[in-house]
């Protein structure tokens, strides 16, 4: 239930995967930032007389401006079955993706015309940072090796879905959930993360002003993971090491490096260390990160009373370039 003084929604489940597509269709620009396009186009893919599919959407990731991306989308319900199902349909997308990348390309392309809003968008992202056309953009993001990247939505996440998705497969895998709530009024409210939301500060600014922010998804090498005394020093300082952490699939080939913000009362950034390999932590939806050498003090990097970045809760990612110069927390992200 979500409550208010004047008001309670009871949680309401989709019935059907089309109820759920309507309302990812209604969330869209809230759910992805003004930086993506969410296309809701049904397109068979894949090489003829070999495995062919039909994915439930696709996502154009303009967020950053030297790596633009390209999600495969999948819509489930989790009443469904959707451990199988979606670890079989991710698969299948994939090789479709690698076998038949013009079809894929036509598809996307088709789609965008429809929306000349959309298109527009992609043309101005294409002439204004080097991509020439969008034939050239779409290219860029279909054409060529570790370019299939998979976006699943679904209304409830079992941790054994994750988990799989995490051990089976070496490309990218989001996922995002989804909830829908009403009140006798028949008043809906969603419930969701926003895409990516603690991936920088690009999507906060977007949703929020309309403008990006100041670093680039593809220049992120750096998570910082917020840490008690107690672990930090029997962990991060004593094995080298710093485990059972969430990571977004997309960023796992991206981070370098491991900052650790100290909790209250030290409420500040103080050592970073190169990451010699990031592995699964047991048989868990989350990861181990172990250090290349000992951690190295850093900063420190104080929280400030009233800041705009706010102490992290979760891991946060950034770059080391930017935590080396930073005098406070608001400087770090």
């Amino acid at each position: 239930m979500l409550w208010s003084a004047s008001k309670a929604y009871e949680e309401e489940p989709f019935e059907t995967e089309s109820e759920l597509e309507a309302a990812i269709n209604e969330v869209a620009h809230a759910m992805f930032g003004s930086s993506r396009i969410y296309l809701d186009v049904k397109k068979k893919i894949g090489a003829k007389g070999k495995t062919q599919n039909i994915p439930d959407g696709y996502l154009i990731d303009l967020a950053s401006t030297k790596d633009p991306r390209l999600f495969v989308v999948e819509v489930e319900l989790a009443k469904h079955d959707p451990l199988k199902h979606i670890a079989v349909q991710i698969l299948e997308f994939s090789l479709s993706f690698e076998t038949s990348p013009q079809v894929v390309k036509n598809a996307v392309k088709g789609a965008l015309l429809t929306n000349p809003t959309a298109t527009t968008q992609c043309q101005n992202y294409a002439t204004s940072y080097g991509f020439d056309n969008l034939d050239y953009l779409l290219e860029k993001m279909i054409y060529g090796t570790d370019r299939f990247n998979a976006l699943v939505i679904i209304d409830e996440l079992p941790d054994e879905l994750e988990t799989v998705l995490i051990s089976r497969f070496k490309f990218p895998v989001e996922i995002l959930t989804l909830q829908r709530y009403a009140s006798n009024a028949r008043e809906i409210l969603y419930k969701f993360d926003p895409f990516l939301k603690d991936v920088g500060g690009e999507l906060r600014v977007a949703v929020e002003t309309g403008t990006r922010g100041d670093i680039d998804i593809s220049d992120i090498d750096t998570i910082v993971v917020p840490a008690r005394e107690e672990g930090f020093k029997e962990t991060f300082l004593g094995q080298n090491c710093w485990y059972a952490i969430r990571i977004h699939a997309t960023m796992l080939s991206r981070i370098r490096y491991i900052a650790a913000y100290r909790v209250a009362p030290e409420s500040a950034i103080t050592h970073i260390a190169a990451v010699e390999s990031i592995k699964q932590w047991k048989d868990t939806n989350k990861y181990i990160l172990n250090f290349a050498a000992p951690a190295e003090p850093i900063g420190p990097i104080p929280l400030l009373p009233k800041a705009k970045v706010k102490a992290p809760q979760a891991p946060r990612y950034t770059t080391r370039s930017r935590l080396v110069q930073a005098k406070t927390l608001d400087e770090a992200f």
